[in-house]
């Protein structure tokens, strides 16, 4: 009988429990702006010379293409919001020369919706596109994350080359919507 009483009051505290639990609520308040942050990393200006030809007849070297930039951005867009793209530019078109630019599928620490790259494109003075569709998203920071970049330069019209010495060509690379 004892036993019984026990086993009674036990299953009554349980059941008693479960029917007068309570619960309570927290408002918790956030703030997510919108961000739009790109950078080219190492900082620093990078060198590239053609090669005069040793042998009459042959055409200039085309100096080693650029491997060593990279892009990183992050960003984070208002509800609704368009995907974001990166452009780029040059102060200065050189006669004779095409500058080239191609930005590398993303890489390294990131995450999010990161950018598709446009592929080589020649720069000019307009700004041309050469990632779209970043969403929110970071690439990770400094070399070997995001988007490694190859500059080259290369001869387009040989009748408009002339001789340059330390001409310095300011590349532009603007994030927008």
């Amino acid at each position: 009988m004892i036993l019984i009483r026990t086993i009674l009051l036990i299953a009554f505290c349980v059941v008693s429990g479960s029917i007068y639990s309570q619960t309570a609520n927290t408002t918790v308040s956030l703030t997510l702006p919108v961000v739009t942050l790109m950078d080219i990393e190492p900082t620093g200006s990078i060198v590239l010379n053609f090669t005069p030809p040793t042998e009459a007849g042959n055409a200039l070297g085309a100096p080693t293409p650029n491997t060593s930039k990279w892009i990183n951005y992050t960003s984070a867009i208002a509800t609704g919001g368009l995907t974001r793209r990166i452009t780029a530019s040059v102060n200065k078109v050189i006669a004779g020369v095409n500058i080239r630019v191609q930005a590398a599928a993303a890489s390294g620490a990131g995450g999010g919706t990161l950018g598709t790259s446009s592929g080589q494109v020649i720069l000019t003075t307009t700004p041309t596109t050469i990632i779209s569709g970043i969403g929110g998203a970071y690439t990770g920071n400094g070399a070997n994350n995001g988007h490694a970049l190859t500059i080259s330069l290369a001869t387009n019209t040989y009748a408009n080359l002339q001789a340059q010495a330390n001409t310095a060509i300011i590349i532009t690379y603007t994030i927008t919507e």
